[in-house]
């Protein structure tokens, strides 16, 4: 199968998911609480989890986990740690809350996640989303594009992040960051000066501000957008959260823009998990001199992503068929443009200050005297010409450097 067909195919399978989502029933307090249990004792995105409780509901690992059965002390070492009603009180107490399949506002879109495989040891479907603020998530994710970047950006990365996300929150595309410093901070910057919203997808607790320098920025995104993760409260960040965070990033919005990444950047595992899940990649170009732009520079020129140099060009690639084609950038019209080829080289022939008789200006042009005759006479109507005593020249508004 090629990687066009696979990402069609996942494209399918996720508003597969989404239809058959809506005939969920309400899911059930015993499940909320095997799920939120099951977030604090296995790892985000953790391929052993995958493997060894494959086609099992949550509430059934919890209860197998429980029983403390033989080959599974990789999880159940973690019980004696685990309180899912004291989760929920510490989240609520945060203004945060745990939403799981079957509420109104889970993301169904994320759950291509099940069939999108693995990479950097992570993948999978997490079973809930610990959520801090008041907007509605799957709302704020039906118009949606991920924007991530480098930490150590340059001042280029810096301004493009933020001018982009602005723009785009302007035309009503919520901004999906990890709220990391660098682009990220950017990005969410940049949708807040809008009049459009944004998203972090942390890699930690919703109620623990990393970067703490950042503390301020969460406050507000939890203010006006929203806070998201799978890990429950008072939990720190590792590097393999980070990277098990990328995946949630990628799968829950229409398409990831790299605005500025290193070859080793983080932000190309989040471009490979949106090749992964179907989602559009585009990348925006940076100087050729930048170290922070060859990893954007290596996704357009080897894995084919999208060149992105204006909000039009991240509305067409993220919309469907169809919808905010853009046009290629065209000089303003000229009244040149509209003639036809004797009176274009007949006036080009005309010089611009000094006036010449029309005999000169036919071998200029390297046409006969009467057609020439004929067209500066066509020129002066359309005041693109004048004439003086000593002959013709360019009419004032015409004149410019040869």
């Amino acid at each position: 199968m090629t990687n066009a067909n696979q990402q069609t195919d996942l494209v399918v399978a996720s508003s597969n998911a989404s239809s058959t989502a809506l005939d969920r029933p309400a899911p059930s307090d015993e499940d909320r609480l095997a799920r939120a249990a099951l977030s604090r004792v296995i790892e985000p995105g953790d391929p052993a989890t995958l493997k060894t409780f494959a086609d099992l509901e949550p509430l059934e690992i919890w209860e197998l986990l429980r029983t403390k059965a033989p080959g599974l002390e990789r999880w159940s070492s973690r019980l004696a740690m685990v309180s899912p009603e004291s989760d929920l009180a510490k989240a609520d107490a945060a203004g945060a809350r745990f939403v799981i399949p079957g509420d109104d506002e889970w993301p169904d879109q994320i759950e291509v996640l099940t069939e999108a495989g693995q990479q950097a040891r992570r993948g999978g479907t997490p079973y809930g989303l610990w959520v801090r603020g008041t907007r509605n998530l799957r709302e704020l994710l039906e118009s949606s594009i991920a924007m991530v970047g480098a930490r150590a950006c340059s001042s280029y990365g810096e301004h493009a992040a933020a001018e982009l996300a602005a723009g785009l929150g302007d035309r009503g595309t919520t901004i999906v960051s990890g709220g990391a410093y660098g682009i990220d901070a950017a990005a969410h910057r940049g949708a807040l000066a809008s009049t459009g919203t944004t998203i972090a997808v942390l890699a930690c607790g919703v109620d623990v501000p990393y970067p703490k320098s950042n503390t301020a920025l969460f406050d507000r995104i939890a203010g006006e957008g929203l806070l998201v993760s799978e890990l429950p409260p008072r939990c720190s960040p590792t590097k393999l959260r980070f990277l098990a965070r990328n995946r949630l990033i990628a799968a829950a919005t229409q398409g990831t823009i790299v605005v500025e990444a290193a070859i080793r950047s983080g932000a190309l595992n989040t471009a490979n998990w949106a090749e992964q899940c179907g989602r559009p990649v585009l990348a925006v170009p940076g100087p050729i001199t930048s170290r922070m732009s060859e990893g954007t520079h290596l996704l357009i020129r080897e894995r084919n992503a999208t060149v992105a140099t204006s909000v039009a060009d991240i509305l067409e690639a993220i919309s469907p068929l169809g919808q905010h084609l853009t046009s290629y950038p065209h000089t303003p019209a000229t009244p040149e443009d509209a003639l036809d080829h004797d009176l274009r080289r007949t006036l080009d022939a005309v010089p611009v200050l000094r006036p010449s008789p029309s005999t000169r200006i036919a071998t200029t042009a390297g046409l006969d005297h009467d057609t020439v005759q004929e067209c500066l006479e066509t020129l002066a109507q359309a005041n693109l010409i004048t004439y003086e005593d000593s002959g013709w020249r360019l009419s004032p508004t015409q004149r410019r450097a040869p």
